[in-house]
């Protein structure tokens, strides 16, 4: 019997059936799921359950699209040989924890529209439509389910996959939520997204992927990390609901770039991001900030276009050029338009093959993780030990937003007075805590100011032993007066080095000092506060700085 049929036949059975004490277990195989289920019911898992991968998500209440099977496991409800478990169909929940029981994996869910609950099956006597069945039955019954098991070990499956390794990528998809689209052609692109999803062969070491609805306020639907085969994540792509209200692409492009890609969510260290932005119209709001911030993230935004503004409609149109300012490179490949939702299925093909062409996604690069950054520490008596803790924090404050690692950003520091001292290399640490202890573990030298001489220093011993021609270097100078010596020669040398330098003053730090050593334009890398508490103000502008001279560096 084939597996769909099967189902069927299951259904009708299950429909008519409410399990009682005394219902005699319906025999299902491992991999269903109890969203199969429509009712509350007894039913039978076949041995062989626990030799399997099954999909299981939440503790004691479980998410209806984890296998029933597998669950019974989790729950220690039925061991290898299989065996009967009583079904209750339950209201769906928001968070579905993951846990470890009896050598099951659960995972974790945010959301789903249907759960059930697992109890031991009591048995009055085993029963088939209400009527005791003889002890031979019974019997004849266990032969039939073992002998269905033993076949089906039998059959040469192949290999599970664990998704195409040659398309590894972190993927959400935004879906268009709004009025623009309506209900039917909503419908028609989840299931347009659902075609992508089957052929992109998401598995653990594959594709992952999630989704984001756009419309008045942008909903994270499912994370990465939720979903790990390919059918999951078309059920889960089924059950979202139509939310209506204005298109605010922007917003959500924006949401999703800060929210969504992060670590707790699944983000998977060096792997690419892409973003797949589906708009049906035109977007209510301005998405070329979005798509500004979408970049310094290092996402790759695809945008779908359907059904484009017709010319009478062109005046609400805030930006006729929109798709042009969100996606990651203005080239043609991250742009994909489509006529209408119907006969779309020959778009799948070319949309997957972009995503996975991981060459060409430029933007997985970004200020954030392909930069070094060196900190040249004024330690002169000037400054004191106290202000030299704010000194320190203020450096700690920039490094938090960098993705410090072996491959991505790395982080340096040299101590000055008169003479120089190096506190740590950009290839010493390889992680952003150890950096961090690294920095507050610096002590405090005390003496006099020779900047100029700090800055070829700084130079040959932190930008010079790297040969790292994939980051971009920049110098950040923190200093509290007068340098004893010139500043000017050297920081044109270090310029002409392709080092960007930002200046950072404080008290009486001369600006004149501070605009001939910071790059060009000099005021937008030149800072001043007259006390040593204002440097919390200045990093974030200096991370912003950073940001822009990488992409602009990138063009």
């Amino acid at each position: 019997m084939h597996f769909i049929s099967a189902l069927v036949i299951f259904g009708i059975l299950v429909q008519s059936t409410v399990a009682s004490p005394g219902d005699a277990p319906l025999p299902i195989p491992c991999s269903m799921r109890g969203m199969d289920l429509t009712e509350s019911v007894n039913v039978l898992c076949p041995p062989g359950c626990t030799s399997q991968q099954l999909s299981v998500y939440g503790d004691t209440v479980y998410a209806a699209v984890s296998s029933v099977c597998g669950a019974a496991i989790h729950r220690g409800l039925i061991i290898s040989h299989g065996g009967p478990v009583s079904v209750q169909k339950l209201p769906g929940q928001l968070n579905y924890p993951a846990s470890y029981a009896n050598g099951v994996h659960s995972q974790h869910l945010s959301r789903w529209s249907t759960s059930f609950a697992l109890s031991k099956y009591k048995s009055q006597g085993m029963e088939v439509s209400g009527k005791p069945v003889s002890t031979q039955q019974q019997k004849q019954q266990q032969a039939s389910i073992a002998c269905e098991a033993k076949a089906r070990r039998q059959k040469k499956t192949p290999e599970k996959s664990t998704g195409n390794k040659d398309c590894k990528a972190e993927i959400a998809f935004v879906l268009d939520g709004s009025f623009n689209i309506g209900q039917r052609r909503f419908n028609l692109q989840k299931n347009f997204v659902a075609k992508v999803a089957l052929m992109l062969g998401i598995g653990t070491d594959g594709p992952h992927v999630g989704v984001v609805q756009s419309s008045e306020v942008p909903k994270m639907e499912f994370f990465l990390k939720n979903f790990t085969s390919a059918k999951d994540v078309v059920f889960a792509v089924k059950e979202i609901s139509f939310r209506g209200g204005n298109s605010n692409v922007g917003k959500a492009i924006k949401h999703t770039a800060q929210s969504f890609f992060t670590n707790a969510n699944g983000v998977r260290k060096g792997i690419p991001k892409v973003m797949v932005v589906f708009i049906d119209g035109w977007p209510s709001d301005n998405i070329e900030e979005a798509g500004i911030i979408a970049r310094e993230y290092g996402i790759n935004v695809f945008i779908v276009s359907v059904s484009p503004p017709a010319s009478e409609e062109l005046g609400m149109v805030q930006d006729v050029a929109f798709i042009d300012k969100a996606v990651c490179r203005n080239n043609s490949f991250f742009s994909l338009h489509m006529q209408n939702w119907f006969g779309t299925a020959k778009y799948a093909k070319p949309l997957v093959q972009k995503l996975c062409s991981h060459e060409l996604l430029y933007c997985s690069k970004t200020c954030y993780n392909s930069v070094n950054i060196g900190f040249l520490i004024d330690g002169s008596s000037s400054v004191g030990d106290q202000n030299f803790r704010l000194m320190l924090e203020f450096i700690s404050n920039i490094v938090r937003s960098f993705e410090v690692s072996d491959v991505g950003a790395k982080v340096g520091a040299v101590q000055f007075t008169y003479d120089q001292r190096l506190e740590f290399g950009l290839n010493d640490y390889t992680g952003k805590d150890d950096v961090l202890r690294a920095i507050y573990n610096i002590r405090y030298m005390s003496g006099g100011t020779a900047t100029g001489d700090a800055i070829n220093f700084a130079v040959r011993n932190l930008f010079e032993p790297t040969k790292d021609g994939h980051n971009k270097n920049f110098l950040v100078i923190i200093t509290d007066g007068q340098s004893y010596d010139d500043v000017r020669g050297p920081a044109i040398a270090a310029h002409r080095a392709g080092v960007t330098v930002y200046t950072v003053g404080v008290a009486w730090a001369p600006l004149e000092d501070l605009k001939d050593m910071a790059s060009e334009p000099k005021n937008s890398h030149t800072f001043f506060t007259r006390e040593f508490p204002g440097l919390e103000q200045i990093a974030p502008s200096i991370i912003r700085g950073i940001c822009r001279d990488y992409l602009d560096s990138q063009k």
